[in-house]
């Protein structure tokens, strides 16, 4: 008995916003990864980034970074331990409560977090020749609007 495909519930040639803001977000994600690599900054890969990104790990906890990612705590700690091992972050003991801890970055990973700036900054430059200045400002507006709603909580 053969077994019917779904119909897809998308019209053809419809795309949702998940996937329009996704392939810009998965592609600048891979950039940073190269251009990272390329500077120097041996052993970093895509995973990282789920530690590296916006507002970064420094001075945060572990568990407070998995939320952020939205991994597990175990899944995290894979890849701060992953991180450790390359030389970019430390975990260490909170000042405060000797139980709690905290990451921080080493020389290396503060390099490694200018670096993503400055390849964040130049995406920023490409992206407002390729949509004009307007557009790109009215863009960057509307996504700073989203980000501030109760829309993404």
């Amino acid at each position: 008995m053969a077994v019917s495909p779904k119909k897809s519930p998308l019209k053809p040639g419809e795309i949702l916003i998940g996937a329009l803001l996704r392939v810009p977000t998965e592609a600048i994600f891979r950039r940073i990864v190269r251009e990272l690599n390329e500077a120097g900054f041996e052993g970093l890969a895509l995973p990282h980034i789920a530690v590296m990104r916006y507002p970064g790990p420094d001075g945060e906890r572990p568990g407070v970074l998995a939320e952020r990612a939205g991994i597990s705590k175990q899944a995290m700690n894979r890849l701060l331990g992953s991180l450790e091992e390359l030389g970019y972050l430390k975990r260490m003991d909170a000042s405060t409560n000797g139980s709690a801890r905290i990451v921080r970055f080493t020389r290396r990973g503060h390099a490694a977090w200018a670096r993503i700036v400055e390849s964040l900054r130049e995406i920023e430059r490409e992206w407002s020749a390729e949509l004009g200045e307007k557009d790109f400002a009215q863009l960057k507006k509307l996504l700073v609007r989203v980000r501030e709603s109760p829309l993404v909580r």
